[in-house]
Order: structure tokens, then sequence, then C-alpha cells
């Protein structure tokens, strides 16, 4: 499986896309077009589109497990952020980031079912085949409008088990 950009991006290009298709006609509670998730994004303004996500990677990686000295291949954990906006209520402000917050939560679980049920190399987590083994999902966090916000937001973080090729970032396998 070829890939257009290097592994890591590629997760992220898939990621987004999966968030894409998060719609009220598939039983959630949000319409979430492919538009309205964003890729290393940390500043929003007013014109951004309500409700929205952006995917960052966690400023402090993680430690990877050691590969043999002459390997060029490499498996460990890699920890992402998904940040989500929405409209407040102005009652009870972070009401609406709850069900935005569940619907990404819903959605990367189906994702996650897909490691135990691989039979083509397209299947798998992001459709990366055997690139993600493993995806955790963390509880996530409710933030109301504050300094760093104007909206009400949430805070999910995520760890994916990958497994790269060091010497070959594109994957030029078929």
């Amino acid at each position: 499986m070829a890939f257009d950009n290097v592994l890591r991006l590629q997760v992220q290009k898939n990621l987004s896309a999966v968030l894409g298709t998060i719609s009220v006609a598939d039983g959630y509670s949000y319409d979430m077009p492919e538009s309205s998730v964003f890729r290393g994004r940390a500043v929003f303004g007013d014109d951004d589109p309500i409700p929205m996500l952006s995917i960052l990677e966690v400023p402090i990686p993680l430690d990877q497990r050691g590969s043999p000295i002459d390997s060029e291949l490499s498996h460990g954990s890699w920890e992402l952020m998904i940040q989500g906006w929405v409209k407040d209520d102005k009652q009870n402000p972070t009401d609406p980031a709850h069900p935005l917050l569940a619907d990404v939560k819903k959605r990367l679980a189906i994702e996650r079912a897909k490691a135990n049920e691989m039979d083509n190399p397209e299947d798998g987590i992001f459709g990366l085949g055997d690139h993600v083994t493993g995806l955790r999902i963390g509880p996530g966090v409710v933030r109301p409008p504050d300094q760093l916000s104007a909206k009400a937001y949430f805070w999910l973080t995520i760890t994916l088990d990958l497994a790269e090729d060091l010497a070959d970032p594109l994957d030029s396998r078929t």
C-alpha cells in the first residue's frame, strides 16, 4: 500500500476523513463535514465553522520501544489530541460539548474494532492496514469558555500503535 505522504501525515489525513463522516443521518448528535476538521491548527477565530475539530500532536512524545540496532522498522505509540469546539449554552456552557465528544469517541470506537477484522491490506484502523495496530481512546475533558477559547470545547487524547518502516517512509510496497 503506497502512500502519498509519510505515514504520520497519512494517519492524520485519514483520521480527518473518518471524523468528517460524523453525521446526524448516521445516528450522531452533530454533522461534522470534513471541511470542519483541521490538522495542526491551534488558533481559531470567529469566522471558523462551529462545530469544528482539530487534530494535534501532543507536545511531548511518548517513549518508543527500542528496535534492534540493525532494524529499519519501528513500532511504538504515538499520542494525538483531538480538540472540538461547539456553540455553548449560555446557562450551561459545556452541555453542547459532551455530545460532540461522545460522537468522536463513538466514531473512533468503530475504527478501533477494525483492528480485529482485517481481511484486506486496505482494511484496518483508518484504512491503513497493519500500519496502525492499536487505538486507545482517552476519557476526554470538557471545558467552558475561558482565556483560551471563546467557545466551550473538549480535549480527547488518543494513542495509536504504529508500525513504521523508517527506510521507506512512503511505504512503497504493493
